[in-house]
């Protein structure tokens, strides 16, 4: 089975997600950001598959670093260097015959670049669809899970009939005398 890598260009999603979109307008970018790595770390621990997020020096300037945080990948690009630039040098190293590399931006001109190098495409909106995709299939997992858990005895617990056979064996060995 092929690895399964995410590139997300950061602030077009910040810039596209209502609920992120929310928190830029009132200036709270970083909270913005922390949020998408939220959400992403949540959708990647379930659908199992590598997530990088790319922000560029755009809020951020002359910070070059990548981190990890919530288990999804982080990257600041340089001062300069666009989030674009960064996600299509990072498409040619991660792509290969053991790697589905997908790109998510509504950057039609990135888009095409990346399928371009081989990689699949996902504007904002697809993957706030898909997110909401999982996020079901997450929860109805959650409620099986539940549903299964209460179905099932505890290892070692007793059932009704074997409580009610322990009694009835009490009591004729409580009337018995021992020689």
């Amino acid at each position: 089975m092929k690895k399964e890598i995410l590139v997300v260009d950061g602030y077009n999603m910040i810039g596209a997600w209502p609920e992120l979109v929310n928190l830029k307008n009132r200036d709270l970018i970083e909270e913005a950001r922390d949020r998408l790595l939220q959400i992403l770390s949540n959708y990647q621990s379930f659908e199992n598959i590598e997530i990088w997020v790319v922000f560029d020096a755009q809020f951020v300037p002359g910070i070059t670093k990548e981190y990890t945080k919530y288990k999804v990948k982080v990257v600041f690009t340089g001062q300069g260097e666009t989030a674009d630039t960064y996600i299509e040098g990072i498409v040619d190293k991660l792509k290969n015959v053991l790697t589905d590399v997908t790109v998510a931006t509504s950057d039609l001109a990135e888009q095409q670049l990346v399928f371009n190098k081989g990689a699949n495409r996902m504007s904002a909106l697809d993957l706030m669809l898909e997110l909401q995709r999982s996020k079901r299939a997450r929860d109805k997992e959650a409620e099986f899970q539940k549903v299964q858990g209460y179905g099932r005895k505890k290892r070692g617990s007793l059932t009704e009939e074997q409580l009610d056979e322990l009694g009835r064996l009490r009591e004729s060995l409580s009337g018995k005398s021992i020689k």
